[in-house]
């Protein structure tokens, strides 16, 4: 009799998959009624506009069609969307908006077409026109919930067999049987560290229940063939399961190479090609009994047509009974080739599901199986581990639970305990007794794995010396530069504007200036000889994977951008991060999630580049350990660095509590706002030079690439700490400001944490700051900003070059007015953040050669060479400067300049119809008072972005959302304009005929 455990447990969880079932059915009807064709397309569940672009007939008699998008030729790209192979899809007709035409399962899904695999049977024949556009879309699979509740009812209903003991221990009734003796193992890896072969010998040993936890990169794959090959040379007869097929095909591959008997149960569409002749329909098509199964099927076919040509009543009932006998021995000599396929195989192995009791194995007897192996157990619905448990006296989980859980639509039910998995449930359950972990990982750099280790894997792992300094730059063909010889990159985004978009209807998030950042860090990595198809951007959005495809797949076609649900289990050289979050209320929403975020970092083997916004995702703590880490242990870099075309922006969250200007709030060693000054951390200004692939600045180096320079506090690595750090450089630099010095140089071993507080600092109190030197030589200069010479207080016209008079300008602040007050405080004409990162940007370039920008010429800020400025000067010609001595004739200048348009060569009055430019402080007539026309242009739409950034809403002019209309609606609307044009029309024509008369 199953015990209250038992009994409980499947009660649960056959109201948890009541629920799960009821919301996918509830999600999928929302879907047909409420949800258009294109909304089902950006949430990754339909795919429209397609075309068939080959079909033949393959996999045992099925027939192979592929899709492509219609438009843009074969060009053209998928959107971004959820269909993995095996997937079950209905095929529609795009012009017949009824019932689908056919169900068929997904092969294989690339970024540019779908390969879909549909079952042919007598009745039914399907017939695709090439020239007509068809659409898929996913299907909910009903199999799979009536298996999964099946083997729930079984479970609470086992009374005795092999799986007896196994189900008391993992209900906790029992404990686990002390492990057994076993003779000391040869093992087939020669290459299996110290922690897998433990692993090995711990499983083989355990009675009931062995539980494998392997960390990213570990090798838990390798590990468990070898516990499989360990248990076949012992004998034994082993069920090996995993939730997905690419997680079965994987192990079916790796067990291929070592010549052991195998079967893989499955339709043959949802198996990888590279496998598909070990699967059950390709073995049974070699055997002796095929050529007998295939006289039969023709026999079939032949009385089939026989029967359909007679009329004779008695011919038809003969021709009946003759199908049906040769349909019994059809099935029994296919049962019988499928049980000597089955007994004679070592290893079996299916998806948890396809080892259902409805499937092949319900030929073998319930002893059959003496372990079942489930990998990626983690991943899998409990309720599924039970379909093979009930098969076997032992079994063999592995998994990392520390990873994404089982995938759920129901939150509710997620939330109530159908995303927590068996392996999960076990390992809290018994811990060390039934567990062993996997500590040596082979795939990334030690700086990449560190931070997985200390935060989720109680810093038990270690990177192979293999692996552990391995960088992009060691690559082959790879050139040594900054982006290829670090490991860890941040890319921080805060205080720069680049905010997520606001999308009220939008589930999805998207961020197109990361899509920019991400752009510009992929070209620099190619560039530096990195092959595309080494690299993969992963985004957690699946509006942001579709906007990095848009902007990237036809340039980089081998790049490989998913979601980080679509790129579990996978690896790449080289991956990028877009975490899309950037936000005034700091709401990271589905970043929240820890596993989530372990798997999407250690994808990377040589190189991780995160770009975020840190003063949003520091709102979460597991994000800002992240944040933390990278700081402290990695390059860090602002997008000030990337992009020239951004606007600083000092916002705060809800959340903080006091002053308008950021950086005046330290939140550690990442500042929630980063300025433009932060762009003088390399010594040069990189917004030009990142735009070519050039050499950008460096932020602080690896402690494994070389030791970190001694600090101001003392020598600290890290150097000081958060606000202690502050307040020391801020005292150093009010006591310099007190002083009679001009300038104070702060020593090379400033670490890039300390150059980057030394720089906020300088920003706040109005000095100039610039970084010098390169490397360990790089160091900061502080000094005072000199006092402009006086000049007259009226202005006579529009600055030089702009064609009107030259101008007089005011007096020159007094030293209480040179320091920068709070945005909110300051008016549209006083400098801002903006103005002096130009002005950087312009000291720099003119050291360098570089000519300016058209922004800073349109702000005055390009300095030309005296002779310059009075042979490009124009104005108007009749405007003589007076001498300083006949101030009436001073007067009387600045009075005609007041009175006349600003523009070069206009002499048209601006006394009563005038407009007054906020930005260059002139009055212009009408015909030029736009600021796109007298020059104002780029200040115009600088301006704009600041005032939309600070306040957060759209102005007249500042641009608009998209609100393009439902077609439906419009149609709506086109009619009713048709209409109206109709009886304005007819009114016309009536009014006509009665001026006739």
């Amino acid at each position: 009799m199953a015990s209250a455990a038992v009994e409980s447990f499947v009660t649960k969880q056959l109201d948890l998959l009541e629920l799960e079932r009821d919301a996918e059915v509830e999600e999928r009807r929302s879907w047909q009624e409420n949800v258009s064709l294109k909304e089902l397309q950006s949430r990754g569940v339909c795919l429209l506009k397609l075309q068939v672009s080959s079909q033949r007939t393959g996999l045992y008699g099925r027939l192979l069609v592929t899709f492509e998008p219609r438009r843009c030729g074969s060009a053209a790209a998928l959107p971004s969307n959820s269909f993995t192979s095996g997937d079950i899809v209905g095929l529609y007709d795009a012009a017949n908006e009824g019932s689908q035409l056919a169900t068929g399962i997904l092969t294989r899904v690339t970024q540019k077409s779908v390969m879909v695999a549909f079952d042919e049977s007598h009745d039914f024949q399907l017939s695709l026109d090439r020239e007509n556009s068809y659409r898929l879309l996913k299907l909910a699979n009903d199999v799979t919930y009536r298996r999964l509740k099946k083997a729930l009812i079984a479970l609470k209903k086992y009374h005795s067999g092999p799986a007896s003991s196994l189900i008391e221990v993992l209900f906790g009734r029992s404990a686990p049987s002390p492990a057994s003796e076993i003779h000391p193992l040869t093992f087939f890896n020669t290459c299996l560290d110290t922690s897998q072969k433990e692993a090995v010998s711990f499983a083989l040993s355990q009675k009931e229940l062995a539980i494998i936890h392997g960390p990213p990169g570990t090798g838990k794959t390798t590990t468990v063939v070898e516990i499989i090959l360990q248990a076949v040379k012992q004998g034994l007869k082993v069920l090996c399961c995993a939730p997905s097929n690419i997680a079965v095909d994987n192990l079916v591959e790796r067990l291929a190479l070592c010549k052991q008997r195998i079967l893989r149960l499955g339709h043959p569409a949802r198996l990888l090609e590279s496998i598909q002749q070990h699967s059950l329909d390709a073995v049974l098509a070699r055997s002796d009994s095929a050529q007998i199964v295939a006289d039969i099927r023709k026999d079939i076919d032949q009385v089939f047509v026989k029967n359909k040509k007679t009329q004779d009543k008695r011919e038809k009932s003969n021709f009946r009974n003759e199908i049906k006998l040769l349909r019994k021995e059809l099935k029994e000599r296919e049962e019988a080739a499928m049980l000597e396929s089955l007994t004679s195989a070592n290893v079996v192995l299916a998806t948890n599901t396809g080892a259902s009791a409805d499937g092949p194995l319900k030929l073998l007897p319930k002893s059959h199986f003496d372990v079942v192996v489930i990998d990626e157990c983690a991943q899998a619905l409990e309720a599924s581990c039970w379909i093979p448990l009930l098969k076997a006296r032992k079994c063999i989980l592995a998994g990392d639970h520390k990873q994404l859980p089982p995938t759920t639509v129901s939150h509710k039910a997620a939330l109530a305990g159908l995303s927590l998995s068996l392996m999960e449930r076990l390992a809290e359950e018994y811990g060390a007794r039934v567990v062993r972990t996997l500590t040596v990982q082979y795939r990334m750099h030690q700086a990449i794995m560190r931070w997985a280790s200390d935060t989720m894997y109680l810093g038990q792992l270690t990177a192979h010396s293999s692996v552990a300094g391995h960088l992009l730059r060691d690559l082959p063909g790879v050139a040594a530069t900054e982006e290829t010889g670090v490991p860890l990159l941040l890319v921080d985004t805060a205080g720069c504007g680049l905010f997520e978009l606001e999308e009220e209807d939008e589930q999805s998030k998207g961020n197109p200036g990361e899509v920019r950042l991400v752009s510009l860090h992929i070209q620099a990595l190619v560039d530096a000889g990195v092959p595309a198809r080494d690299i993969a951007v992963i985004s957690p959005y699946n509006l942001q994977v579709d906007l990095l495809r848009q902007s990237l797949v036809h340039r980089h076609p081998e790049l490989e951008i998913k979601s980080v649900d679509g790129f579990q289990g996978r690896e790449k050289e080289a991956v990028i991060l877009s975490f899309v979050r950037s936000n005034r209320k700091g709401e990271v929403g589905f970043l929240a999630e820890d596993r989530r975020i372990n798997v999407a970092v250690t994808r990377a083997r040589r190189h991780v580049a995160i770009i975020c916004d840190s003063h949003t995702v520091n709102n979460h703590a597991f994000l800002k350990t992240l944040v933390e880490y990278f700081i402290q242990h990695g390059e860090v870099r602002t997008a000030f660095e990337y992009l020239d075309d951004i606007v600083p922006e000092n916002y705060s969250h809800e959340s903080s509590q006091g002053s308008s200007h950021a950086a005046t709030k330290p939140q550690g060693p990442a500042t929630s706002t980063r300025t433009g000054s932060q762009r003088q951390e390399g010594g040069q200004e990189a917004a030009a030079p990142a735009r070519q692939g050039q050499k950008k600045p460096a932020g602080k180096s690896l402690a494994s690439e070389a030791p970190s320079q001694p600090s101001l506090n003392g020598g600290s690595p890290e150097g000081v700490e958060s606000q202690d750090g502050m307040d020391h450089f801020r005292a150093m630099i009010v006591e310099f400001m007190a002083s009679k010095k001009m300038q104070l140089e702060f020593p090379p071993s400033l670490n890039s944490h300390d150059r980057l507080r030394v720089h906020q600092i300088a920003e706040e109190h109005g000095l100039r700051h610039d970084s010098s030197g390169e490397g360990k030589r790089r160091f900061i200069t502080v000094s005072k900003r000199a006092p402009p010479a006086p000049r007259p207080r009226a202005a006579l016209g529009p600055p030089a070059g702009t064609g009107g008079p030259a101008p007089l300008q005011p007096v020159p602040p007094s030293p209480a007015q040179t320091e920068q007050p709070p945005r909110e405080q300051r008016g549209p004409d006083q400098p801002d953040l903006r103005t002096l990162h130009l002005e950087r940007l312009q000291r720099v370039r003119s050291v360098q050669g570089q000519p300016a920008s058209k922004e800073q010429q349109a702000s005055g800020q390009q300095k030309l060479p005296e002779k310059k400025k009075k042979k490009e000067a124009k104005g108007h010609p009749a405007t003589d400067l007076p001498t300083k001595e006949d101030f009436e004739a001073l007067v009387s200048a600045a009075i005609k300049a007041d009175n006349t348009c600003g523009f070069a060569k206009c002499t048209a009055g601006v006394t009563t119809l005038g407009q007054f430019c906020q930005l260059c402080r002139h009055r212009y007539c009408l015909s030029h008072h736009l600021p796109e026309i007298h020059g104002c242009g780029e200040r115009a739409r600088a301006h704009a972005r600041q005032r939309i950034s600070r306040e957060g809403v759209l102005y007249a002019g500042s641009g608009t959302k998209d609100r393009s209309l439902d077609p439906a609606k419009r149609a709506q609307l086109q009619r009713k304009l048709d209409k109206k044009l109709s009886e304005l029309s007819n009114q016309r024509t009536s009014r006509r005929k009665e001026r006739g008369t």
